[in-house]
């Protein structure tokens, strides 16, 4: 892992990238902050998190750093004892942590549950949506830190690593570390994150949906070797795509209101379609 501090004092924000190895936006973000070390008011923290997945250019290498949080420093898998670093690292200050994605080329923040804070930063990311995690899948970041994970764009292009920077400067805009950054917020959908769409084990995987655009009762949205799953019920796609996992194609999810222009959250049937 390695740690910098951009500014002098108790860090007052962190960013991380390189949780996984294959998702090089995050890292190429960070090296480049570190690298033009800007005026800051206040201290941040930012760190390359998982060196050793980085340098073989693979997810992880003995657990997925994203879901052992918090770890143990006694834990004889690497990750493990890594995430327990990190949580010491970080503390309580707010977090952005960076990621990439095998399922769209949308930029998504995600966030462990909805509230005044995490709304106001949101609402001033360059992302299309927001959505309420709730937990899931588990041991992610945001169960140490006060952490907004976001999904930068498409895995491994470059696009996701211009995404990455112009987030970063963002984030630290919103937490008034860059002041001169600080962007108006703007209005997104938010979502809540529910069950994982199951996958079977298959030498082909095929999917049929559009990520937050609603599904309807009796569409097709993802197959196993021809063999079709269907919805049989109203839902978002979230996180789908046909081998970005290997036990599930994504998560269903839910439509639960708004982020408006003023960085407020404005809840609103969840049975509504989301501007699709």
């Amino acid at each position: 892992m390695r740690v910098e501090q951009l500014g002098d004092g108790e860090p007052i924000a962190a960013v991380v990238g390189g949780i996984h190895g294959d998702e090089p936006c995050g890292v190429r973000a960070v090296e480049r902050l570190i690298e033009e070390r800007p005026t800051t008011e206040g201290a941040v923290v930012v760190i390359v998190a998982n060196e050793r997945a980085i340098e073989r250019g693979v997810r992880y290498v003995e657990a997925d750093l994203n879901r052992v949080f918090p770890g143990s420093a006694e834990a004889d898998e690497y990750e493990r004892r890594l995430a327990a670093e990190i949580a010491d690292v970080l503390g309580d200050v707010p977090t952005l942590a960076l990621h990439s994605t095998q399922s769209t080329d949308r930029r998504i923040a995600f966030v462990d549950a909805i509230g005044d804070r995490a709304t106001r930063v949101c609402s001033r990311l360059p992302v299309e949506a927001t959505v309420e995690a709730d937990g899931k899948p588990g041991g992610h970041l945001s169960e140490v830190a006060r952490a907004i994970e976001v999904e930068c764009g498409r895995q491994g292009t470059d696009a996701a690593a211009e995404h990455a920077t112009d987030i970063v400067r963002a984030f630290l805009g919103a937490v008034g570390v860059l002041p001169g950054e600080r962007a108006p917020a703007g209005a997104m959908p938010v979502f809540r994150m529910g069950e994982a769409i199951r996958k079977r084990p298959a030498s082909r995987y095929e999917v049929f949906v559009e990520n937050m655009t609603r599904v309807e009762p009796g569409e097709r949205v993802a197959a196993a070797d021809g063999e079709e799953i269907v919805a049989d019920r109203p839902f978002y796609p979230l996180l789908v795509s046909a081998d970005g996992y290997l036990d599930k194609f994504g998560f269903r999810g839910e439509y639960a209101g708004r982020i408006t222009e003023s960085g407020e959250f404005v809840r609103e049937d969840r049975r509504a379609v989301a501007g699709d």
